[in-house]
């Protein structure tokens, strides 16, 4: 019990004041700390507004890249009298445009 009696010491008014000065500089410290939570959104907002346009050109390229390796392919497989031809024709077409219409569809649908 002796651990402990200074919290049972008769408080002075001098100790109060010492105490409830803590407290408030504590409170006040704390507060200074937070921020706008709405500010921080808008901001996350406008930066990933920004990638959004060299993503897009990035899909985009992407999707030339693929068509012209497809065409490459195709070619060598209508040369070579492969009877799959048109099968991988319409896979290497069909990935091409559906990079190229997500990316469409994403900047329509967000309104970039």
């Amino acid at each position: 019990m002796k651990k402990c009696q200074w919290i049972f010491k008769k408080q002075t008014p001098q100790r109060f004041v010492i105490t409830v000065s803590i407290v408030t500089l504590l409170v006040f410290s704390y507060q200074s700390y937070g921020q706008d939570g709405l500010a921080g959104i808008n901001e996350a907002n406008q930066q990933v507004r920004s990638y959004f346009d060299a993503g897009t050109d990035l899909m985009y390229a992407v999707g030339a890249l693929l068509g012209l390796i497809g065409a490459v392919k195709v070619y060598q497989k209508w040369n070579a009298g492969d009877p799959d031809t048109g099968k991988v024709a319409a896979a290497w077409f069909g990935s091409c445009v559906f990079l190229v219409v997500v990316a469409t569809v994403i900047q329509s649908f967000f309104g970039i």
